[in-house]
């Protein structure tokens, strides 16, 4: 790789990373599910697990343990996951999402994606088309591949 296309990658590179940035900033304004991100993030991952330890979401939330307790905590209270004793193992407790919580983050993904629509509509097809490959291609970046 020559030096002046390292340049161009790493220009890229922190436009990208810019541009996601802001744009994750405004969807999480535009989901207004009463939240924080914190919390809206552990909800979403419990959900996407279906049940999970306190260990475990700690782990996939990239947090300490006694942050996970109390985000937890706070989900309960709220109404919107429970925790339940594994019955053969009574020192672990599972997370799982409550109907309310399912609910909230439908809500919560249908404004953020009416955000992009509504942002979309106007756009020409080249780049509407741009945007399809670019997100195929945010994924793969994401995944390492």
């Amino acid at each position: 790789m020559t030096t002046a296309s390292t340049k161009d990658t790493t220009e890229l590179a922190s436009h990208l990373r810019l541009a996601v940035t802001r744009l994750a900033r405004k969807l999480r304004q535009e989901a207004e599910a009463g939240l924080s991100p914190s919390l809206l993030a552990a909800l979403a991952t419990i959900e996407r697990a279906g049940a999970v330890t306190l260990g475990d979401l700690a782990a996939c939330e990239q947090v300490q343990p006694p942050t996970m307790t109390r985000i937890v905590s706070a989900l309960v209270d709220a109404g919107l996951v429970s925790r339940e004793t594994d019955p053969a193992d009574g020192r672990v407790a599972w997370v799982l999402p409550t109907a309310e919580g399912r609910r909230l983050l439908q809500r919560s993904r249908r404004r953020k994606e009416a955000y992009l629509a509504r942002r979309m509509r106007d756009l020409p097809s080249d780049d509407l088309e741009a945007l399809g490959r670019a997100a195929s291609i945010l994924e793969r970046l994401r995944e390492g591949r």
